[in-house]
């Protein structure tokens, strides 16, 4: 068979996996488990740089390939899965979607522009990255769980629609904004896992208020 199957690969074909799933379950309005696999996704994608690099003795194809399949699974786990999700909350206007539909498209430009430069990078070191250009799109694997935590907290649900529109608007722009950001170090990620672990457990197994919120919105 074509393709790459070491371990250095599992995690982002898991990422993927998790998010095909949340498709399915955010087409059902199941969103409790739709933002479960889209935490999950972000999970993944935020440990398979560190094992990929735990491989000393890669080939030059299997980096490329790596960093190939990664934003690839990327534009399907933090790109499109988030619209399904937004789309089906209620992000269904005509300016909703043209937020999603840019949201997408800087999605896009970033991973291509991240391949480009990462190509680039690995055939002049072996370090790994210490800042990011611009928001790295698992961002979105983060802000919409912790937003979503606090949605029972909103007046109306009006407010909430708004607050998740301005979401959406400013990670995207900020995917392709140009600025430097620090990564995280191996323990301030796991406390990011942490807080996200979380709010991703409120989420689909305190809030029972939260999962009626959102199915009003149908």
């Amino acid at each position: 068979m074509i393709g790459f199957y070491d371990y250095t690969v599992v995690l982002t074909y898991i990422s993927l996996a998790c998010s095909v799933i949340g498709m399915f379950c955010a087409s059902e309005m199941n969103l409790r488990w739709a933002i479960f696999c889209l935490a999950v996704s972000g999970l993944c994608d935020m440990f398979d740089g560190k094992i990929a690099r735990t491989k000393k003795n890669r080939t030059e194809d299997e980096k490329n390939f790596g960093i190939q399949i990664d934003s690839l699974c990327d534009v399907v786990c933090f790109g499109i899965f988030p619209i399904i999700i937004c789309y089906k909350i209620g992000m269904n206007h005509m300016y909703s979607m043209v937020i999603l539909v840019l949201y997408g498209l800087a999605g896009v430009i970033r991973l291509g522009y991240f391949n480009v430069m990462e190509a680039k990078r690995q055939n002049e070191t072996d370090e790994a990255r210490k800042y990011y250009q611009g928001l790295p799109i698992t961002s979105m694997a983060i802000a919409l769980p912790i937003l979503f935590v606090f949605s029972p907290l909103f007046p109306s649900h009006e407010l909430f629609l708004a607050a998740l529109h301005v979401v959406v608007a400013a990670v995207g722009i900020l995917f392709v904004t140009n600025f430097r950001l620090r990564k995280l170090s191996t323990k301030e990620l796991f406390l990011l896992v942490g807080v996200v672990a979380a709010a991703v457990a409120v989420i689909v197994f305190v809030w029972r208020g939260w999962w009626m919120f959102l199915h009003s919105l149908k």
